[in-house]
């Protein structure tokens, strides 16, 4: 029976696996990417991890960073109950999605700053900023001149004009836009030494932690811009600047731990189409990426992973059914990892990077 799941393991992150398996305890950093819809294919990964791996005991906090869904993700963690949080974020991803024929950036992002409230529940933000064990980093892109407009057409020239210049380097966003990066990490955040793009750090707190939840996944164009409590000027999804964190996660000895929706890491979001912009050896030394195989997403409804485009190519109930069906059958994921855990076979299922 073809596997479930693709493990690929940077050279370090490789000969730990190799020595000790692959134990909760290695686990330095959790990284999230940026991709909507994506999530629901990795559910059942996610439940495993959250509920039951990531629980074990641990002697240093986890270092957990996302944009966009991935913010979300890590928001889920965080919270006292994180199976509960999950299951609250899928049923409003799926359910509570519901739009006009053409909807306004007003009506998408009224509709899931709903859904994002779904998600925390009453006290999912007190969880998120007072947990010492897991702690949270939300990426958002802060805008610079004309990507900070409310004018959609100028909004539109200006995101136009950094996939330009982009495509002859990614350090040309430092003019449109520039990562942020809050987190309840302080001094101890191993993220302070970015410097391949202009970044900044915020406290994540109580006052400014929804906020930077619905920044860190609006969209430019589709949703409105976000302005942050305590923070300068308007904030538009962290994909922007970091899609799926291709990051140099640092010097530690630990594993970087990255449940991602592809075996590929893309690190912009102006970088999709981009099929020289991958990330390559250098940042992945200490990542072991966990993803959807090839024979199970074409096993999937649709042979696909769930995005974006389903918004427009099926209907509502076309897109409930699909969508839970895969919530349902990622499942599979999570009892695959266990599984190669427990019998003691993880390292032998791992490629290299």
């Amino acid at each position: 029976m073809p596997s479930s799941l693709a493990l690929r393991a940077g050279p370090r992150a490789l000969a730990l696996i190799r020595e000790r398996g692959l134990r909760a305890q290695d686990v330095d950093i959790l990284p999230g990417a940026s991709g909507g819809a994506k999530w629901l294919g990795i559910a059942g990964l996610d439940r495993y991890l959250f509920g039951t791996f990531l629980q074990q005991t641990r002697a240093t906090p986890l270092q957990c960073i996302g944009s966009s869904i991935g913010s979300w993700r890590m928001a889920c963690l965080a919270q006292r109950d994180p199976l509960a949080a999950l299951a609250r974020g899928h049923d409003a991803y799926i359910h509570h999605q519901v739009y006009t024929k053409n909807p306004s950036p007003r009506e998408v992002t009224d509709v899931l700053t709903r859904c994002l409230d779904h998600l925390l529940g009453e006290g999912g933000v007190h969880d998120i900023v007072h947990n010492d064990r897991f702690r949270v980093h939300v990426i958002t892109a802060e805008a610079r001149g004309a990507a900070a407009s409310s004018a959609r057409l100028v909004l539109a020239t200006a995101l136009a004009f950094a996939a330009a210049a982009n495509l002859i380097s990614r350090r040309t966003l430092a003019l449109h836009v520039r990562r942020t990066i809050f987190h309840t990490s302080g001094d101890e955040s191993p993220f302070l030494h970015l410097r391949d793009l202009p970044t900044v750090h915020h406290a994540l707190t109580t006052n400014n932690a929804r906020a930077a939840l619905l920044a860190s996944g609006s969209i430019p164009l589709l949703l409105e811009g976000v302005r942050i409590p305590d923070t300068p000027g308007v904030h538009w999804d962290g994909g922007l600047t970091d899609y799926h964190l291709d990051l140099d996660y640092g010097p530690g000895d630990g594993l970087v731990l990255f449940p991602h929706f592809f075996e590929h890491i893309v690190p912009g979001w102006f970088d999709k189409s981009l099929p020289w912009r991958r990330a390559g050896a250098r940042n992945m030394s200490r990542t072991l990426l966990m993803a959807p195989s090839a024979a199970f997403v074409a096993g999937l409804p649709g042979g696909k992973i769930p995005d974006r485009k389903d918004f427009y190519s099926l209907t509502d109930a076309e897109r409930f059914r699909r969508w839970e069906q895969v919530n349902a059958m990622s499942n599979v994921l999570g009892e695959e990892l266990h599984e190669l855990i427990a019998t003691g076979r993880f390292a032998d299922h791992v490629r290299a990077w």
